[in-house]
């Protein structure tokens, strides 16, 4: 199966008729008022990043049409955009859209080994989702927190100075909906560079 945000067609296991969300109706006016006269269109990104979050991490072929609608945008320009991005998905994801950084920084600091990782635990190859829906895996370029690789990125959040012991920790606090320590994994702030303590 292909990463979910690099496909150019759709899935057809949802159907439904795409309406905003109350909530989400203010936002899109929001957002749409930070153009000028005539720009409008200009909003497309962020337009359609809202709608994805409504709709559980994905984008439908009714949802670009309602994007589309909302912009007074044709479906294929918004369609273009759509597909171009890798950010949006046109595939049904998981609840945890576990992204794996492959950049040279991470992969030279084992971001192979994390994949591995997650593949055993998630019982999921590349661009797959879990059995129990609770996670979806693909590979990304990156990410740029190569000071503190190898690194992920899940849904929003960054987890940095990961190893494979402390991510199959990560991921298994994920599945059991226990809280987690985002950012560095070692407690490092920022990107400072690690020091040895006798001589700090």
């Amino acid at each position: 199966m292909k990463n979910p945000g690099m496909t150019n067609s759709f899935s057809n296991s949802n159907s439904d008729i795409f309406e905003w969300s109350e909530e989400n109706f203010i936002k899109v006016k929001q957002i749409i008022s930070k153009y000028p006269n005539g720009r409008q269109q200009s909003a497309v990104i962020p337009i359609l990043d809202l709608a994805q979050r409504q709709n559980n991490g994905w984008l439908t072929k009714n949802i670009i049409e309602k994007v589309s609608e909302t912009l007074n945008m044709s479906f294929i320009r918004v369609m273009e955009v759509a597909t171009f991005y890798s950010m949006f998905n046109l595939r049904p994801i998981g609840k945890n859209f576990v992204q794996i950084c492959r950049t040279t920084p991470c992969w030279l600091r084992g971001s192979n080994k994390l994949l591995e990782v997650a593949k055993e635990f998630t019982g999921c190859n590349l661009g797959q989702t879990s059995k129990d829906k609770i996670f979806t895996l693909v590979e990304v370029e990156c990410l740029g927190a190569c000071c503190n690789a190898p690194m992920v990125q899940i849904n929003d959040d960054y987890y940095e100075d990961l190893t494979e012991i402390s991510f199959k920790e990560l991921l298994l606090k994920i599945k059991n909906n226990e809280k987690i320590k985002k950012g560095s994994q070692i407690g490092r702030t920022s990107s400072e560079p690690q020091r040895n303590k006798n001589y700090a």
